[in-house]
């Protein structure tokens, strides 16, 4: 039966009509598939344009350095299988305050004027506070005989590699109220090792030139001098805990910056790599002061114990002639000396 005109018109109105149904699914379907306005416009953001700016991007190219040090760390945390994760983060958070409370000239992004950078230093100290507490077990004695302002220190030198130097800085920022970062001054050929020539200066060294000291100290730093030099490092096992002739350079720099001396000694150095000669030949190939062969690749895990003297003040002319400044010189060694004979009397064994 036909429909009258006005239902034709009705259905229509209310999508009775044949198709309706179907039409009314695609729009509907189409509708639920499609992505909102919103969506596709943050996509069509992150998205360059052909010839944008967005092309020009490049990846951030990782410092090397500070790639090496959480390698390092990563390492050590898994060694002691979840135990050392949470004693590396507490480990981190104490040597980062230790550093911030440390006086030190520093710019907004973290450096001082030599280069030095808190953030490499945070991750170095990290790994050497885990020596110095868990591998050489360091004990410092003397540690408030520090003096504010500039200091120089002056230590006996040991162990084929400067490990006596590490342990002498980790225990000034562990140890000392306020915490010191101590100046190192490197030999000339350590600028010439790559990534180590940046990471010695990113962690407070300098080369050991007598201006670099200079500036340091008259910028009220702390820093640390070894008078045996190479001849003291790289000595054989049977000379340990015999100073070799010091040098006259530290003496005449404490004149002439009128800065106080605070000598170290250092047991348990001697005996962490023992040593039966120098290999010349190959040392000059390298370019190197000395090549020692040694017993060990490894040092052993002896006992640090480190002494901190009573300051030392000299007076007089930093331009005197070497008989004068040697005596001063003598003085200072003579004082090592004492200290390094009490503290060998003390220790009950090499690795206690």
């Amino acid at each position: 039966m036909a429909k009258s005109g006005s239902e034709s018109k009705k259905s229509q109105r209310s999508g009775n009509g044949d198709g309706a149904p179907a039409a009314r699914r695609r729009r509907s379907k189409a509708a639920t598939t499609r992505e909102p306005r919103s969506t596709r416009a943050a996509a069509a953001e992150r998205t360059p344009r052909e010839g944008s700016i967005g092309e020009l991007h490049e990846p951030e190219v990782p410092n090397l350095v500070n790639s090496t040090l959480d390698a390092i760390a990563g390492l050590a945390s898994g060694t002691f299988d979840g135990v050392a994760p949470q004693m590396l983060r507490e480990l981190e958070e104490e040597v980062r305050h230790k550093i911030a409370q440390a006086p030190m000239e520093l710019n907004s992004y973290g450096y001082d004027p030599w280069g030095f950078n808190t953030a490499v230093a945070t991750r170095t100290l990290v790994v050497m506070a885990l020596m110095y507490r868990y591998y050489f077990r360091a004990t410092a004695y003397g540690i408030e005989n520090l003096p504010a302002g500039r200091v120089l220190l002056i230590s006996n030198h040991a162990g084929q590699i400067a490990i006596d130097a590490a342990m002498i800085g980790t225990a000034t920022v562990l140890e000392a109220n306020p915490p010191r970062i101590v100046r190192g001054m490197g030999e000339y050929w350590l600028p010439t090792l790559p990534l180590f020539n940046v990471l010695m200066v990113r962690v407070g060294s300098v080369v050991g030139t007598q201006k670099n000291a200079a500036d340091l100290l008259h910028h009220g730093e702390a820093v640390i001098a070894f008078p045996e030099g190479v001849r003291g490092m790289n000595k054989s096992f049977s000379e340990r805990y015999k100073l070799k002739e010091f040098g006259l350079g530290f003496m005449r720099l404490a004149l002439q910056t009128n800065t106080p001396i605070v000598p170290v000694a250092v047991v348990g150095s001697e005996e962490q790599a023992p040593s039966f000669g120098n290999f010349k030949p190959l040392a000059r190939l390298l370019g190197m002061p000395a090549f020692p062969l040694v017993v060990t690749p490894v040092p052993f895990p002896v006992r640090y114990h480190i002494y901190f003297g009573e300051p030392m003040e000299f007076r007089g002319n930093p331009n005197d002639e070497d008989q004068v400044i040697e005596a001063k010189v003598e003085q200072v060694k003579a004082r090592i000396r004492s200290m390094l004979e009490t503290g060998l009397r003390r220790r009950r064994s090499i690795f206690f």
